[in-house]
């Protein structure tokens, strides 16, 4: 019986021939090498021929846009506000942003209030400037509070309608042996609840008992309820200033926006506002 071969597979005559042939006939059966060309760029990566931008756009994620370095970035907002207290004791300046970056810019003529007034921004990341002349002649007393009502003001005037914020702050701070615990309520009602045991009369030229009359005059004019106690603590100096940095801790918590808010008062009455 005769095999016959599907087309394509060759005959052992055929086999037998070809190995009769000589070597330089036979075809490299084993190694077959293509010539190797440079893969073209697919069209998404060829740079548009219609295209004026010299800048390369940056990759981004889920066809999320992207600033270049060389791009400018817009300025960031923020929630201001600006008072000019004059009297005939004392001319105030007074200006806080609430989203600021923790920058203090504040001479009040009154050494150891400009550094409690550095606390307040650098702890709560508030921007603020302060600029007061006054009678520090006579002592620090009306200089110290009417910064603090400036500030206040100023406070009330960022906080507007107080939409969305989180409304209540509370941190303790510690300070080597000191620790001061603050909680506070943006509610619009003004109250100070005071609990330090300062106890020396002065820190440099500074009269501690001005540091209760800062926190009431603030309070007051930015209506805010306010609680200060202390914990511990034995050297004046670091009690005033963990009071200020806690103060200024609490009042960063209460004033950011709280996203699940969504722009909406904090208050089951549906206001908040200074009474």
């Amino acid at each position: 019986m005769e095999l016959t071969l599907p087309s394509g597979i060759p005959s052992s005559s055929t086999l037998r021939r070809l190995r009769n042939l000589p070597q330089s006939h036979t075809a490299p059966f084993t190694r077959i090498q293509y010539p190797v060309f440079p893969l073209s760029p697919r069209p998404m990566d060829r740079p548009s021929l219609t295209s004026k931008s010299k800048t390369p756009r940056a990759a981004a994620d889920n066809g999320a846009s992207s600033i270049s370095a060389a791009s400018p970035v817009p300025a960031v907002g923020g929630r201001f506000g600006e008072v000019k207290r004059v009297t005939k004791e004392t001319n105030v300046f007074a200006k806080i942003n609430l989203d600021g970056t923790g920058v203090a810019d504040s001479s009040t003529g009154i050494p150891f209030l400009d550094h409690m007034l550095d606390q307040l921004a650098s702890h709560g990341l508030f921007d603020v400037h302060v600029r007061a002349t006054g009678d520090i002649h006579i002592d620090d007393h009306h200089t110290n509070e009417d910064v603090a009502l400036a500030i206040g003001t100023a406070l009330l005037q960022a906080l507007g309608d107080r939409k969305g914020i989180h409304r209540f702050g509370d941190f303790s701070a510690p300070l080597d042996e000191a620790l001061i615990h603050v909680a506070l309520d943006l509610s619009g009602r003004p109250y100070l609840g005071y609990d330090l045991q300062i106890p020396t009369q002065r820190v440099g030229t500074y009269d501690t008992q001005l540091v209760e009359h800062f926190f009431q005059s603030l309070a007051n004019t930015s209506g805010m309820t306010l609680h200060i106690r202390q914990l511990a603590g034995k050297n004046s100096h670091h009690i005033i200033e963990a009071t200020f940095k806690a103060f200024a801790r609490a009042l960063r918590q209460a004033t950011e926006p709280d996203p699940r808010r969504l722009g909406t008062i904090p208050s089951s009455k549906g206001v908040l506002s200074r009474s």
